[in-house]
């Protein structure tokens, strides 16, 4: 073993303890700015700023602080002044030749946000951020307002370039810190850009209602087409609700009002505010933030908020006595909303430096338990804004459903090929061309269809009476429907966002139901399944009703069928002799007719006649309205709202006439 040491070779020198380096003050920071900002890309460069401003916010948040001044000149160089405190200028304890803003500004790990003392809740937490500004910074410069004195003190890449220096005597208070970024760091044409940086002030004011923020940019920096101000004063009393007002402007909600509020947590641990709409295209985002500082990563106390909302809906539906909420989950109520949550807790525990991601623990249950309580009151205070959100979400946990089983049924058919429905009676022909598929309600009916058909041709699906109403039945119902399944199955070309016209095993689909009102009610069940699974097949004009005869008159030898009572008597005035009695019989139903009439009258190509059933293209304004009017008169008729039936009956019953009852 000896002699494998001795005789191995020597690769890349020798490695012993002067090759131990020990980077002091701030060089580990230049020397790996991404374990400190996350990078040198633009957004770890305005991260910077953000550094800065979290320290302001915190003297405005703390109640020390009223005004923030955040100014971007032509030379790239940023200030941030705020009217705090200032920062400490007295020697430090441990460091007597120093005073406390030149540790602060030097010295990783350090700063007054550690015990709580001076804090109670803050966004500058490490005790690195002005610092690793600083050792990111090719100049800077700070200026403390304390005690009616003016300390200033210039920094070029880390290190004072001289002592602190009063100059006298000023009738302010607070801290400024001027920098520029290093372009040894950030690369020479790396520049802080004005709409992002606004964007942030924009943002930090909106988060903590009782300051305001005074930007300033120097017009020359902002972008052709760029609306950013070159000046502007960001105060929101609002808060949060003010800052959704503007973001979902003109966008229509699920909800008249907002849900919107600020509360304390228990026993002094902080407090939380937000505000939350539901956009009716479905739309939404969440910005997340903590002690002001975003998460854009989430966290937990998003995992709160996801909790409450969820919990508290499920609640008010069992309370109402919806039992489709048992079904919703939490990513159905907030998937789609437009979400700004603000939480302000002390000693936050976050991912990195960066601050990017709440980790700790405790603020779920703060967050799920004080939003939950009052979402509570929000629904149970007006009872047809909390109707109209449930039933959305109810809408969207259904299509959820619908899409697994979507997904499942495609994996179970990827492996083997697709079986047809028992029931039908399919056609020989296997190209699409050509090809017509019946659906007839009941045995009865779909024998005699089966004996009329073309079989080279026309395919059968034979339907068990009045299919479900889609249009008010859950997803759950929808695919444990065995005669919508069966009739999935046989047209091939999926449902929903699954449809693909090109996968259609048929070029027409016939609606071929009794001439009476059961056939009628059946015929508009069916059209309002192709309308609200399948509406590219009537967009396509795949889909028709057939007009089977009502009645069939007969005198000598000669034979007319009539659609209706109207037809009927127009018939035996121009059809007809006035000679001899006419036999006029009615036909109670498909099943009851020979095959022989079915063909004859209702199923051969050259003597029947078919209904396109049509929709709206929505090439222009006049169609797209007339398919708003299509959509609202489904969903008024054959909707889960009875009260929209009721009305409509009541609004158009003078106009019915002849009612076959």
């Amino acid at each position: 073993m000896s002699d494998l040491f001795e005789n191995a070779p020597k690769k890349g020198g020798e490695y012993s303890a002067k090759d131990i380096e020990v980077l002091e003050g701030l060089e580990p920071v230049r020397r790996r700015p991404g374990m400190y900002i996350g990078g040198t890309d633009e957004r770890a460069l305005h991260h910077l700023v953000a550094e800065v401003l979290d320290n302001s916010m915190d003297e405005a948040v703390a109640g020390h602080a009223s005004r923030i001044e955040v100014e971007l000149g032509a030379d790239f160089y940023v200030t941030v002044r705020d009217n705090g405190r200032g920062i400490p200028i007295d020697p430090h304890p441990k460091f007597k030749n120093q005073s406390a803003l030149e540790v602060i500004l030097t010295t990783l790990h350090s700063g007054g946000k550690f015990s709580g003392k001076v804090y109670q809740t803050s966004g500058g937490l490490h005790g690195v951020g002005l610092s690793v500004v600083n050792a990111l910074s090719d100049d800077l410069i700070v200026e403390v307002a304390r005690d009616k004195q003016l300390y200033v003190q210039h920094y070029k890449r880390g290190k004072p370039t001289g002592k602190l220096k009063n100059t006298g005597a000023v009738n302010r208070r607070g801290t400024t810190v001027k920098f520029h970024a290093d372009p040894e760091i950030f690369g020479p044409q790396a520049h802080f850009k004005a709409a992002r940086l606004y964007r942030m002030c924009r943002s930090k004011a909106y988060l903590f209602r009782g300051v305001e923020i005074r930007w300033s940019c120097d017009p020359s920096l902002i972008a052709e087409g760029d609306d950013t101000p070159a000046s502007d004063t960001l105060h929101f009393p609002g808060g949060l609700s003010d800052y959704l007002t503007s973001t979902v402007n003109g966008r229509k909600m699920v909800t008249a009002t907002p849900f919107a509020g600020q509360a304390d947590f228990p026993d002094s641990q902080g407090r939380a505010e937000w505000a939350i709409a539901w956009p009716v295209d479905g739309d939404g985002f969440l910005n997340s933030y903590c002690n002001t500082v975003p998460t854009p990563e989430g966290g937990t106390h998003e995992a709160g908020l996801r909790s409450a909302l969820a919990r508290g809906l499920r609640a008010y539906g069992e309370l109402v006595g919806n039992r489709k909420t048992s079904i919703i989950t939490a990513e159905d109520v907030t998937g789609g909303a437009a979400m700004l949550l603000s939480v302000f807790i002390r000693d936050p525990q976050f991912q990195g430096q960066t601050k990017e991601k709440l980790a700790s623990a405790e603020a779920t249950r703060l967050v799920d338990t004080t939003i939950k309580d009052h979402f509570d009151h929000w629904l149970s205070g007006d009872t047809g804004r909390a109707r109209d959100l449930l039933e959305r979400v109810i809408e969207v946990a259904e299509e959820r459903l619908r899409k697994r089983q979507d997904k499942e049924l495609s994996r179970k058919t990827a492996t083997r090929k697709l079986r047809l429905p028992g029931k039908l009676a399919d056609c020989a022909k296997d190209s699409q061309d050509g090809t017509e598929l019946f659906l007839v309600e009941g045995d009865s009916a779909g024998g005699s269809a089966k004996q009329a058909r073309d079989r080279e041709t026309q395919a059968v699906l034979p339907l068990r009476g009045k299919i479900l109403n889609v249009a008010s039945a859950s997803a759950d119902k929808l695919s444990g429907n065995q005669e919508l399944v069966d009739l999935i199955q046989a047209l091939g070309c999926g449902t929903r966002d699954k449809f693909n016209l090109d996968r259609l095993r048929y070029d027409k689909i016939v609606i071929m139901t009794d001439a009476d009102v059961d056939g009628a009610h059946i015929a508009s069940l069916l059209m309002t399944f192709f309308y609200r699974e399948m509406p590219g097949l009537i967009e396509h004009g795949k889909l028709y009703l057939a007009q089977p005869p009502l009645y069939r008159l007969a005198q000598g030898g000669k034979v007319a069928y009539a659609r209706d009572d109207a037809h009927r008597e127009e018939l035996m005035k121009a059809e007809f002799s006035g000679k001899g009695k006419i036999e006029v019989s009615r036909f109670k139903g498909l099943g009851e007719m020979p095959a022989s009439q079915l063909k004859e009258t209702t199923m051969d190509p050259r003597k029947r006649i078919l209904l396109r059933v049509r929709m709206p293209h929505r090439y222009n304004e006049e169609e797209r309205a007339e398919a708003r009017e299509t959509a609202d008169l489904v969903e008024r008729l054959m909707g889960r709202k009875p009260e929209l039936r009721f009305q409509y009956i009541q609004e158009n019953a003078q106009f019915a006439h002849d009612l076959d009852v």
